[in-house]
Order: structure tokens, then C-alpha cells, then sequence
């Protein structure tokens, strides 16, 4: 049993890059299974695939970012924000396509993290389905090679 957290630490600040590899890669599983269920004409039935494909995309970065020597709490002072977040990555070395890194720039935009969680009367307007597919599959294959070369 892990030992109970104190006061004054973080859920996560001992994560490693392997630990959060391997759970951006559940959450990305739990993606695909979710993204089944969605029904056409339904856009709340696919806010769960939309949230576990951005929190899937979330962690690879982070996963990456500690792999390259981020600290933890300057990748937990980032929030949600994707855009910043795959900029540091791509700064740090990793190679996304502009359009995958102008969509993360979108997504963290139009807040589509929360709208996923709590706004069911805008989803309707929000990325293309096939787009996030897209995004999470380029940032989980380039992130998990990245790291296996490591």
C-alpha cells in the first residue's frame, strides 16, 4: 500500500515518466472503447470519449516533458493548457505536424476540457470526433517512440 499522502504533497509529484506513459495509454484505450458508445446526433454520448482522448493527450505530453527533465510542478502549473504544454514538448525536442499542434492550440482555446466535463449545449461546436482520433493517436505514437529511444 503507497504511503498516505502529507500535507504539504502532491498527488502525482512522484509520478514518473514510465507511471504516466502507462496510464495515457489506459486512458487512451478507455477513449476507443467510450468513442463505441457514442450514438450519431448525440454529442453529449461522445463527451466521454472526448475527455478520456484530451486527458489521454495531457498526460503523453506530460510523460514526455518529465522524460526530458521538466519538473513535476511546472507541468502541474500548466493546468489543462495543451497549447503550452506541446509547446514546451516540441521545444524539448518532440516532432508533432503543425496541424496536430494548431489543433492542441484549439483545444485548449475553446476549452474543450471543460466543455467536455460540464457544458452539454456546447459540444455540438467542438473538435471533429475524427480529429481528436487524430491527435491522440500522433501525440501517443510519437511520445511512446520518443520515450522508448530514450
Amino acid at each position: 500500500m503507497p504511503p498516505p499522502t502529507t500535507s504539504n504533497s502532491y498527488p502525482g509529484s512522484s509520478a514518473t515518466p514510465a507511471g504516466l506513459l502507462l496510464l495515457a495509454g489506459e486512458y487512451r484505450q478507455a477513449a476507443g472503447l467510450l468513442m463505441g458508445n457514442g450514438r450519431k446526433g448525440v454529442a453529449a454520448s461522445y463527451a466521454p470519449f472526448r475527455l478520456n482522448a484530451i486527458h489521454a493527450i495531457e498526460l503523453y505530453l506530460s510523460a514526455f516533458l518529465l522524460s526530458v527533465g521538466e519538473p513535476p510542478e511546472a507541468i502541474r502549473a500548466l493546468g489543462h493548457d495543451l497549447a503550452t504544454r506541446s509547446e514546451r514538448a516540441v521545444l524539448r525536442g518532440l516532432v508533432l505536424r503543425q496541424r496536430t499542434i494548431l489543433h492542441m492550440r484549439s483545444l485548449s482555446g475553446a476549452r474543450e476540457y471543460l466543455v467536455s466535463r460540464y457544458a452539454v449545449e456546447l459540444l455540438s461546436s467542438m473538435s471533429q470526433l475524427n480529429q481528436l482520433s487524430a491527435t491522440l493517436e500522433e501525440v501517443a505514437s510519437k511520445v511512446t517512440r520518443r520515450m522508448q529511444r530514450a
